[in-house]
């Protein structure tokens, strides 16, 4: 029972909806019926009766529970990726939603607009992430270390990282029924996903000095704690950190068999700050920063690195927060919350990243790599000579937890740049590098390594900041040059715009899918679509576009304005007047523009007024006594069915439900 079917007819009926495995191992169909909404497992592969229509689907993604009905989610297409270790790796390319209530329609359900918001939300977050899973063998969700467990017959499903297994929550009805006592084991039909950062997989063929071997990355995102830059920053109660990702940097070298000879791998970790801390948007390119000096930081880091501890081994920290200006409070907050841990499993080493690195000198980091060096023998790698043991020779002991600001472009840079220097020893340890040879020597297989670490670094930054990586010229060509400044200057301006305008919804996604927010089934869920703003904050951008639309047809159209007014000099001087007063409302109520999330919107804003202890840079874009939004309904009806009451173990984030 080590793996999932691969593939089934979907059979749709007022009925039910029936998925017919097409396994000639064991044959059988997972019914879900509509009048019920139960799961049952009948054997045998026979198609229902009564179908109306049917559909070749390629996995289960699962079933998720919205406002007015469940829906099933399946895969209809998929593309191969890779192949690791005899194992097929695909990404998820297309899906189908179905309500599975069969007394209302998909255009009654679309008449509720709240059911739409949520319908769309979780469409949005299928089509714009690749999901990455395989049917059995190499898990994807889990590293290698991990697997190479002999004798272990535990479901597919039980094998992945609960961290990474994205789709856990969905997935939880058919988990709950197999693992509840029920009398049917739905295990074959639950197919873990990976999303990774943007669930980034990439393994490519390469060759150095005629030896032949594979090489790659697989990068794993935490489902705990997810979400976009400004909306997820810092701890929560749980220990969990935003943006956290496992990244596993492969190497598998064939023999003349099927099996692979040699495997090494190399795990690095990344996350943000584990403190309580918070970057308001304001519509300034700097948004307002906040650190909360709160009383359960002390918990919160001892659980997050009590738990990395167990998962990794000693916790080798490398901080590249600026040690001056805007970002210095969280360098000092962070330093002050590990000094009073005092975990002798957590050793810190700080990096002034932009100091070191001046003048666009990111080679410099290789000064890092010789501070850590002496840990860096110690903590070693995963290596497993298939030709002479069942077992591993070597494991990883430790791992580098790296982090800035927002865990992505410097930290990208430290960690390819630690990636390099492993692989330099794993590939002398074989013999494929003589022992003062280094990759550096080998131009097409260096060009490839950078490519893979830098397409690695672009789609961890898309799931975090909308946007690919900056620095990445750097980690492609290992040069600085003005096009890869240029193009950094661009993705910062659509960071700014998405960060600011587009990223509400895709908290709301995540929180969605995740399961960190959970609608009820039929409750009175309204409130929180509606734009419940002053009119003058509504109306000040409309304004200020008729303004500018003033004095352009004044300034160039000047015969038409002729012909209703004594002189367009006049339209001009009132209409900057009026551009001034909206564009003054517009800065000073600021974060009234931000696209904010709508779901979990309570423990965002008990952050924006918090005025405990802590630092705070500022209050741009609000008014000091004022509350955001007024969404004191939905606030409201949430808290009573859904959220923690207590201020402080709510204001990092919702947790989700440890199933």
């Amino acid at each position: 029972m080590s793996t999932v079917h691969e593939s089934y007819v979907l059979y749709i009926s007022p009925e039910a909806y029936s998925l017919v495995a097409q396994s000639a191992e064991k044959p059988e169909t997972l019914v879900i019926s509509r009048q019920t909404n139960s799961l049952s497992i009948q054997p045998g592969a026979t198609p229902p009766a009564r179908a109306e229509q049917e559909l070749v689907v390629y996995g289960l993604f699962g079933v998720i529970s919205l406002l007015q009905s469940d829906y099933l989610i399946v895969i209809t297409k998929r593309t191969k990726v890779a192949s690791v270790l005899n194992s097929t790796v695909y990404s998820a390319s297309d899906f189908s939603l179905f309500p599975i209530d069969k007394s209302r329609s998909s255009s009654d359900l679309l008449k509720n607009p709240e059911e739409a918001y949520l319908l769309g939300l979780v469409k949005s977050h299928l089509y714009t992430a690749s999901f990455y899973y395989t049917y059995g063998g190499y898990q994807i969700a889990t590293r290698l270390q991990e697997q190479q467990v002999t004798g272990d017959d535990k479901p597919f499903w039980q094998k992945a990282d609960d961290r990474f297994f994205w789709n856990r929550h969905l997935q939880g009805r058919l988990i709950n029924a197999t693992t509840v006592g029920g009398p049917q084991d739905f295990s074959r039909f639950i197919l873990p996903i990976t999303f990774g950062c943007k669930s980034f997989v990439e393994f490519r063929h390469a060759s150095i000095n005629g030896r032949e071997f594979q090489f790659g990355l697989v990068s794993r995102r935490n489902r705990y704690r997810a979400g976009t830059r400004y909306f997820s920053r810092g701890i929560d109660q749980g220990g969990n950190v935003s943006n956290f990702n496992e990244t596993e940097q492969i190497v598998v070298l064939t023999g003349t068999g099927t099996e692979a000879d040699v495997t090494f791998a190399f795990v690095q970790t990344r996350g943000s700050v584990p403190v309580y801390w918070a970057e308001i948007n304001n519509l300034r390119y700097k948004p307002d920063l906040k650190v909360l000096d709160l009383a359960t930081t002390a918990d919160s880091l001892r659980r997050h690195f009590d738990q990395q501890v167990s998962l990794y081994g000693d916790q080798f920290l490398v901080n590249l927060v600026n040690s001056s200006g805007y970002e210095k409070p969280v360098k000092e907050a962070y330093e002050r919350a590990l000094a009073a841990l005092g975990n002798e499993r957590v050793h810190y080493t700080y990096f002034d990243f932009h100091k070191e690195c001046k003048g666009l000198r990111f080679d410099r980091v290789g000064v890092l790599i010789d501070q850590l060096h002496e840990d860096l023998e110690r903590q070693g790698y995963f290596y497993h000579d298939a030709s002479t043991s069942s077992q591993p020779q070597r494991k990883q002991t430790s791992v580098v937890r790296t982090n800035c600001m927002d865990c992505l472009d410097r930290t990208n840079v430290v960690q390819s740049a630690l990636g390099k220097w492993v692989l330099n020893n794993q590939l002398r340890q074989v013999g494929v590098l003589s022992v003062k040879e280094s990759i550096e020597e080998h131009a097409t297989f260096l060009d490839l390594f950078r490519n893979v670490w830098a397409d690695n670094a672009d789609v961890v930054s898309r799931a975090y900041s909308g946007t690919g990586a900056l620095k990445t010229d750097y980690t492609r060509t290992g040069k600085r040059s003005k096009e890869g400044a240029l193009q950094d200057g661009i993705n910062s301006a659509i960071r700014y715009i998405k960060n600011n305008f587009l990223d509400g919804p895709r908290q709301d996604a995540y929180d969605l899918v995740t399961g960190t927010w959970v609608p009820t089934k039929g409750g009175d869920e309204v409130g929180w679509l509606a734009d419940q703003r002053d009119l003058a904050i509504r109306a000040a951008p409309y304004v200020l576009l008729v303004s500018f639309c003033s004095i352009f047809t004044a300034l160039f159209a000047s015969s038409l304005v002729n012909d209703y007014v004594a002189s367009p000099t006049k339209v001009v001087v009132f209409s900057f007047v009026v551009a001034g007063f909206s564009m003054h409302s517009i800065l000073t109520n600021g974060i009234d523009y931000v696209a904010h999330p709508r779901l979990s919107r309570k423990a965002f804003d008990e952050v924006l007024n918090y005025s405990g202890k802590g630092f705070e840079s500022g209050r741009h874009g609000r008014p000091v006594k004022k509350k955001l939004v007024s969404v004191e309904h939905a606030a409201k009806v949430r808290q009573a069915k859904r959220e923690p009451s207590s201020l402080l173990p709510s204001l990092a984030s919702p947790q989700i439900k440890q199933e």
